[in-house]
Order: structure tokens, then sequence, then C-alpha cells
């Protein structure tokens, strides 16, 4: 049976994030066919107040919206880089401890994954990246409520999930703990919440 096109959001802060991306990225590399689309969520968004002034219109909150616009600017302008990307992104805030919000940091992992990291600042600098940003994630909360990520979005159904694991660039087991949790969104809608009450060692 094939799986169903979906999306998963994503911010590059979060190790959660982090963890299903990998899943994501490895099986694809390892030739899973997916119709997959990498939602971009902004977590510093969330956290406004109801009120407030929004992420998109605060100057200061800039630069914690700098890795994902670039990652953005490279998904959109240069795809066949991006997988490359979005896990180098990923790795300089997870494996590094790096910031994200700093300028060289950023740069550092596009041109590590062989992004071009003055072009891919120019596109961000023409601000198009956060308008569609924006948009993304707006639609995310008034179309399907989502609070975080990673969420899954199949059709009308969103499920926030969190996977504990890690691929260790195993593609079979990547494909086969992102094609388990599509079939669960899909197939059993009945199913709300499901946690372990302890964490596996």
């Amino acid at each position: 049976m094939s799986t169903p096109p979906f999306a998963v959001t994503y911010e590059y802060r979060c190790p959660f994030a982090r963890n299903v991306h990998e899943h994501l990225v490895a099986a694809l590399k390892g030739g899973a066919g997916w119709d997959v689309e990498f939602l971009p969520f902004s977590l510093s968004q969330a956290h406004v107040e109801e009120g407030g002034t929004t992420v998109w219109d605060e100057p200061e909150k800039a630069p914690e919206l700098l890795a994902m616009e670039s990652g953005l600017v490279v998904r959109d302008r240069d795809p066949d880089r991006f997988l490359d990307v979005h896990l180098a992104l990923f790795s300089a805030r997870h494996d590094e401890g790096r910031d994200l919000r700093d300028r060289q940091v950023v740069a550092g992992a596009l041109a590590a994954a062989g992004a071009d990291p003055a072009a891919v600042f120019a596109e961000v600098d023409e601000g198009w990246p956060r308008e569609l940003f924006k948009k993304a994630h707006e639609h995310a909360v008034a179309e399907h409520k989502v609070f975080g990520v990673p969420t899954f979005v199949l059709g009308d159904q969103a499920v926030f999930v969190r996977i504990m694991t890690r691929p260790a660039g195993d593609a079979e087991l990547a494909r086969a703990t992102i094609e388990h949790v599509v079939g669960l969104v899909g197939a059993h809608l009945e199913l709300n919440e499901f946690k372990h009450t302890t964490v596996a060692r």
C-alpha cells in the first residue's frame, strides 16, 4: 500500500523535530518515494501572547527566524541541496550546540552543505522568505490547529508526534518509522493520545 502525501512541521531549535526529520531525510535519501512537504513552523510565534506583536513584525526577533528563512530559500531556490542543508542546520544546533541566531553559524551550516551563504542571505534580506514562513505558519494554525513541532499533517488530520530515536543512517529503519507514524495518523482516528509513562534508555 502506497504512502499518501503528507507534511511534517519543523523548527531547527526543537530536538524532537531533529529526530523526525533525520528519519525523513534518511528514508528519502534511501529511496523512499514519498510526496512529503517540509512545513516551517515558528516556536517563537507560537509563544506570542494574544494581542502581542507578532514575531514577523518584531525587528528584535529577526535573528530567531534566520535559520528557518535560510532553509526556505534553499528549499525553494536550490531544492537539490535542501535535504543536506536541512540536516546541517539541525546538526549545528543539536550536535554542535551552536546559536542559530548568529549569521556566521548559519553561514557555516549552509556552506558545509554546499550552499552559497551570500546568495542565500541576499534572498533572506529581500523579505520574501519571511512572508512565506508567516503564511505557512498561520495556515497550519488556522487550518490544522498546529501548536508545535513535529506535527504530521495528512489530509485534514494533524497529529503532534515525538519520536525518541535517531536513525543513525539506517534508511530502512527510517522508512519503517515514518510509514508507521503516517499509517497511525491516517487509519486510526480513534487514537488521540498514546504516551509511554517512562522513556526507554
